[in-house]
């Protein structure tokens, strides 16, 4: 069975919809390698080392912002962290671009 090509993106709400788009098909492959006993477990040193990119924060928003985040992010099928990650993303990088130009 052939995986398909995982894209480049850049927001990260784009990755979730092309993820969420393609998940059966990810499914099938993930259960045919676990059949066939071809799935490698990660270490905890594997496991530790792709979290080094993420930090863990605290942050305090007013609620009414909360429940604002929240319902859009239902409205596009993610969990609202990873919305709220993928709209700082994208403000930082409209910040830094209109910074250099």
């Amino acid at each position: 069975m052939n995986k398909p090509k995982v894209p480049a993106f850049r927001p990260e709400a784009e990755e979730a919809r092309w993820w969420d788009a393609h998940r059966e098909e990810f499914d099938r492959i993930l259960e045919n390698a676990a059949r066939h006993g071809r799935l490698k477990p990660l270490s905890p040193a594997k496991l530790l080392k792709r979290a080094e990119g993420s930090r863990v924060i605290s942050i305090r928003l007013r609620q009414a912002d909360l429940a604002r985040l929240r319902r859009l992010a239902a409205q596009k099928g993610l969990p609202y962290q990873t919305y709220m990650k993928s709209l700082l993303h994208e403000a930082l990088a409209r910040e830094e671009k209109r910074r250099a130009g």
